[in-house]
């Protein structure tokens, strides 16, 4: 079983950054692949980026690459999601999430594990 709290979400204007974190329980922490998802109200959860256990290997969906960088640090078992250059359709929530496989995949039902989520708001 794996635990996982986000911390870090707040309001920032457009051109702003932020850091999420997520901290997880138990002692496994480097064999998950870790996940950002996040979900906009009257929208579907979607994918933001991953991580392998390995914290080299990465992921993420388009619309975030160049602005967004997803690490992870097995020794304080956390996963952080560094945002800059932040943009109104970023707003959502965002959650963490932990998946026992050694695939990185972008489908939230793949994931195991979920954290309560952090609300990220970006106005214009």
């Amino acid at each position: 079983q794996v635990q996982l709290v986000e911390s870090g979400g707040g309001l920032v204007q457009a051109g702003g950054s932020l850091r999420l974190s997520c901290a997880a329980s138990g002692r496994t922490f480097s064999s998950y692949v870790m996940g950002w998802f996040r979900q906009a109200p009257g929208k579907e959860r979607e994918f933001v980026a991953a991580i392998k256990g390995n914290g080299i290997s990465t992921y993420y969906r388009d619309s975030v690459k160049g602005r967004f960088i997803i690490s992870r640090d097995n020794a304080k078992n956390t996963v952080y999601l560094q945002m800059n250059t932040l943009k109104p359709e970023d707003t959502a929530v965002y959650y963490c999430a932990a998946d026992r496989s050694l695939v990185l995949v972008a489908v939230p039902k793949a994931y195991d594990y979920w954290g309560q989520g952090t609300q990220v708001t970006v106005s214009s």
